[in-house]
């Protein structure tokens, strides 16, 4: 009988399948219409099309899921009903966040505004207790004012609870004692701690943190709750059900809706997981996964082979501290709306069709401009059916929203307005590659762009021309390439503990029985979720900073310490990482150790995707006929361009651009002076000749 392991990528305009045939290696890739209003419903869909294709339900043994729930519920601030509660004498904490201004734009607009509290002041309650810096207990924790919260909360009709009390990551003593009697008042609240979720200095990133987590937990573990029944009822992956983390790694269905917050970034990181595994197999080491949708566009770095970590971010304006991948999102995709203002300027995004009612030429109802729109009048994208034939497009409406919402009123032709608008919105999303690497001192001819969802491939081209990039790899299924990191995830759990001390006073005795009891925790937390002991891998990582800075960095350690010569390794590395990441270092300057982490991993079987047939003709007989296309850097006028199936083409297939490269799930352009190569893999590998 046949066994299969299934990942599900939820897009804002599709939803990307890739189903793995674990006894021939063979994957399918399958691409659905989103379901925004139920992104669950776009899953059944999916697997409603798999099973009229042969592949019962039930054979499906491994199913993770990249899920934009919680994100969208953040973004659109339709999240739970949220009560906090603090110390007594500490409700400004919140309000007053960092006092000052995100760096950025924000820094010079006169008009900037903080996002709405998502948590307002008449739902903040105070109890009376005080945990002091060390972990003493300064103030008992007065029960009745735990009576006082569950009474105003009850006014206020919350449905979760954020907890978050003065020096909690050093004595938990209070926290606990105030969720176990939140629940025992109203068992069906949802309740967060801080020393639970996040066990760390810094009072308000910790608060905001698990403000957040509270606000999304309940829309998330409603989701999960209706899909593994919808899941149970078809009997799929019983037994081993993951969620994509935005850490990198997965996490069983069972642990999800507790940290929600965990999942805030769990559809992009998908492709960067991808990214890695590519980088590592095609031997660049350094690598920008450029992943382009219908809604958005997500940059990372990969150096080394290894994504960048990051444990503090920005979301929408809203800050977070734990562990995620460092991704910088820009709002353009292919559903990006472009107009015309009253002044006769164009403008590109934000705003998106989304998949309902998508761009104008999908037949949908969109009238709108959009990225895709105008790329089927430049003639990049095929007229006719899309996606096997589940999908349309219809050219004709596509050149009518064009003219009419941008030539007529800037008064050009419709090739004009439609190549101006795909000239701004390569722009910003050049400007995003740029601000994760020329912008922290990285050399943008290092690296190769790795494009992926269903645009990066039509644009990637073009902006690794004009950023200088060393090369572009395109993967062999573009369209899924998240969906197909989602097979290539572990789970992996992060634990934290902070201990401030100067790094010269530590004993290597104390240090290692820190890391070794986080360490235990995460064995213990495999071991529940039915990992054996040779199915787990830890790293551990110490958090340094010289005395006085307020931010750290932190240092890999390749053993646990046992002698003062290891913690001085530990500090030489970490002067050497602090030169690499600010451009100075100060060896002689004390240093101080804040947080302890340890990365726990679940290692699951990992895949090994069959390797491209090589070549036995010629390429052109991978050429299926030409496409009028406008290249103005070539030509005054569209001409005919060389159109390429992708599933034709044959390891070590070579060819020169301006070119097409049409396939199931996307559709590359090359420029004129790019030469495209095929890998051992079947990813195209395209540089500049010229």
């Amino acid at each position: 009988m046949a066994r299969y392991r299934l990942t599900v990528d939820t897009g804002g305009t599709f939803s990307d399948f890739v189903l793995l045939d674990e006894e021939t290696g063979e994957h399918r890739v399958l691409k659905v219409p989103s379901t925004p209003d139920d992104p669950g419903r776009a899953i059944l869909d999916g697997l409603d099309v798999l099973a009229k294709d042969g592949v019962s339900p039930a054979d499906i043994v491994f199913f993770c899921h990249g899920t934009t729930v919680a994100t969208n519920a953040l973004l659109e601030e339709k999240g739970a009903r949220v009560g906090l509660v603090v110390t007594r004498g500490f409700t400004g904490i919140y309000e007053t966040q960092e006092q000052s201004r995100p760096y950025g734009p924000s820094v010079f607009d006169l008009t900037y505004t903080k996002p709405p509290l998502l948590v307002p002041g008449r739902r903040t309650a105070e109890v009376t207790e005080r945990i002091g810096a060390n972990g003493e207990v300064r103030i008992d924790l007065d029960e009745s004012s735990i009576e006082e919260v569950v009474a105003r909360f009850e006014r206020e009709n919350v449905e979760s609870v954020a907890v978050c009390l003065l020096f909690s990551f050093m004595n938990d003593d209070h926290e606990r004692r105030v969720k176990k009697r939140l629940k025992e008042a109203h068992p069906q609240w949802w309740v967060s701690t801080s020393s639970e979720l996040l066990p760390q200095i810094r009072e308000y990133f910790r608060l905001s943190t698990v403000v957040i987590n509270a606000y999304v937990s309940p829309v998330l573990g409603r989701y999960v709750e209706r899909l593994e029944s919808e899941l149970d009822a078809l009997k799929v992956a019983p037994q081993a059900r993951f969620t994509m983390q935005s850490n990198g790694g997965s996490s069983p269905f069972t642990s999800t809706s507790g940290r929600a917050v965990g999942t805030i970034l769990s559809g992009p990181a998908g492709g960067v997981t991808a990214g890695s595994a590519l980088s590592k197999a095609t031997g660049n080491d350094n690598i920008i996964t450029f992943d382009m949708g219908g809604t958005s566009c997500d940059v990372a770095l990969i150096q080394h082979g290894e994504p960048v970590i990051t444990d503090r971010s920005k979301i929408d304006g809203r800050d977070i501290a734990i562990p995620m991948l460092d991704i910088t999102t820009v709002a353009a995709g292919g559903g990006t709306i472009s107009r015309v203002d009253e002044y006769g300027a164009l403008h590109v995004g934000p705003a998106s069709a989304g998949a309902v009612p998508g761009p104008a030429c999908y037949l949908r109802g969109g009238t709108q401009p959009t990225t895709t729109d105008c790329n089927v009048v430049l003639g990049y994208l095929n007229s006719g059916s899309l996606l096997g034939g589940a999908m349309t497009i219809d050219r004709s409406l596509a050149e009518k929203a064009v003219r009419t919402e941008l030539a007529d009123k800037l008064g050009m032709d419709v090739l004009k307005a439609a190549e101006g608008h795909v000239r701004i919105i390569d722009v910003q999303m050049g400007e995003a590659v740029k601000s994760i690497s020329t912008e922290r001192g990285f050399d943008l001819r290092e690296f190769a762009l790795v494009p992926f969802g269903g645009a990066g491939p039509l644009h990637a081209c073009r902006i690794a021309k004009d950023l200088g990039l060393a090369r572009v790899v395109i993967p062999t299924y573009p369209g899924a390439f998240s969906a197909l990191g989602l097979l290539m995830s572990d789970v992996k759990h992060d634990y934290l503990r902070s201990r401030l001390s100067n790094i010269e006073d530590c004993d290597p005795a104390e240090m290692t029985a820190l890391f070794t009891e986080l360490a235990s925790q995460g064995k213990e937390q495999l071991a529940a979720e039915g990992f054996t002991e040779d199915q787990m891998t830890f790293r551990y990582y110490a958090d340094l900073r010289y005395a006085g800075q307020g931010y750290e960095n932190p240092v890999p350690l390749t053993a646990l310490p046992t002698s003062p010569s290891d913690i001085a390794a530990v500090r030489s590395d970490f002067d050497r990482i602090h030169e690499q990441c600010h451009g100075h270092a100060a060896p002689g300057q004390p240093v101080e150790i804040v947080n302890y982490r340890v990365e726990a991993f679940g290692v699951v079987p990992q895949i090994r995707l069959a390797d491209l047939d090589k070549a036995t003709g010629p390429v052109e007989d991978a050429i299926v006929g030409t496409r009028d296309a406008y290249f103005s850097d070539v030509a005054a006028t569209p001409f005919a361009v060389n159109v390429y199936q992708r599933e034709r083409l044959r390891a070590g297939h070579t060819f020169d651009g301006p070119a097409l490269i049409d396939q199931y799930d996307s559709t590359t352009v090359v420029c004129a002076g790019q030469t495209v190569t095929v890998d051992d893999h079947g990813n195209l590998i395209v540089e500049n000749n010229r």
